[in-house]
């Protein structure tokens, strides 16, 4: 049998899909930071993501 080919399997696969809702002044926070940061609108939100588990974290 001949050996699999493709994309190798990650550790962490990103399955989860979230659908959210932003007003103008958020919408326009995130737009400023992705353009800032050079990242793309679902990596600011991981980044805000990992925040708020920091914050968890110490409490």
């Amino acid at each position: 049998m001949s050996p699999r080919i493709g994309r190798p399997k990650i550790e962490n696969p990103m399955n989860e899909r979230v659908t959210v809702r932003l007003d103008k002044e958020s919408a326009e926070t995130l737009k400023r930071y992705c353009e800032k940061a050079k990242v793309e609108k679902a990596e600011a939100i991981r980044r805000a993501i990992s925040k708020l588990k920091s914050e968890l974290d110490k409490k």
